[in-house]
C-alpha cells in the first residue's frame, strides 16, 4: 500500500512533498468521513445501556432435570437464564433451535459470562423423560453446569409454557416420519436474576441472537455479586 501515497522523501525546508501532502489529504478524508460513519453508529448502539422491558415473571414451579434431579425456580435466581422449547422426537426446527443454542453456550464458556445459564423445556414432556433428554444433552454438547434440560408433569410443563413463558405446546398430529407435531414457537426467553422475563427473540434471526447474548452480558454485568448457583 505504501506506493499508493507516493514515496517518503526527506527534503529540506521550502520544498514541496507531493507524497506527503496527498497523504495527509487522504488521512483527512478518512478522519472526517470513514471513521465516523463506523464508530459513530456503534457508539449509539452499544454506548448506552440497554433498554430491557418486564415481560412477565416465571412463578414457582417444581420440575426435573435431564440427571433426574429436582429443578424448581430457585434454579433460576440470581443470574440470567436463557430459555428455549424443544423436544427430544422433533425432526424439524427443534435440531435447529438446539444447534443455535449450542453456539450460544460457545460464545458465553468466557469468565465474564460465567454467570449466565442456558435452559430447554420440552414440549412433549409425556415422552421426554430424564434420560431421553440427558441422551439429547449430550447429543448437543451441553454442559452441565450451564445448560440445562427441564421435563416434568404434563400439566405443569402446559402450565409454564402456556403461562408466563407465551409458547404452546399444542399437539396437531404427526409428521410423515411419524414423529408427533407439536405446535411450539422457535423463540428464546431471557430472564434476569429476579426471575423476570426481560426479553423474546427469534432464534433464526442471526441478528437477534447478537442482540441477546448482548443483553444477557449487560444483565450479567449488572448483577455482579449474585449466586451462579444453578441447580444442585
Amino acid at each position: 500500500m505504501a506506493h499508493a501515497f507516493g514515496p517518503w522523501i526527506c527534503q529540506g525546508p521550502g520544498v514541496s512533498v507531493p507524497g506527503k501532502k496527498l497523504t495527509l489529504g487522504l488521512l483527512a478524508v478518512f478522519l472526517f468521513a470513514v471513521v465516523p460513519s463506523i464508530i459513530v453508529p456503534t457508539l449509539m448502539c452499544r454506548g448506552g445501556e440497554p433498554k430491557l422491558e418486564v415481560l412477565g415473571v416465571v412463578p414457582a414451579f417444581n420440575l426435573l432435570d435431564e440427571r433426574g434431579h429436582v429443578f424448581t425456580e430457585e434454579a433460576l435466581r440470581g443470574h440470567p437464564t436463557i430459555v428455549d422449547f424443544v423436544f427430544t422426537r422433533c425432526d424439524s426446527i427443534c435440531p435447529v433451535i438446539s444447534a443455535r443454542m449450542q453456539r450460544l453456550q460457545e460464545k458465553l464458556l468466557d469468565r465474564r459470562a460465567d454467570s449466565i445459564k442456558l435452559m430447554s423445556v420440552t414440549v412433549d414432556p409425556a415422552y421426554d423423560t430424564p434420560d431421553k433428554l440427558a441422551a439429547y444433552a449430550e447429543r448437543f454438547g451441553a454442559l452441565p453446569e450451564k445448560w440445562r434440560f427441564v421435563t416434568g408433569p404434563v400439566d405443569k410443563i402446559l402450565a409454564l409454557v402456556e403461562g408466563p413463558f407465551m409458547n404452546s405446546m399444542r399437539h396437531e398430529g404427526v409428521t410423515p416420519s411419524g414423529a408427533p407435531s407439536i405446535s411450539h414457537n422457535g423463540y428464546f426467553l431471557l430472564i434476569d436474576a429476579d426471575l423476570q422475563i426481560r426479553g423474546v427473540y427469534d432464534s433464526s434471526d442471526v441478528t437477534k441472537l447478537d442482540e441477546l447474548g448482548y443483553h444477557a452480558r449487560f444483565l450479567a454485568r449488572t448483577g455482579a455479586g449474585r449466586s451462579y448457583k444453578f441447580g444442585e
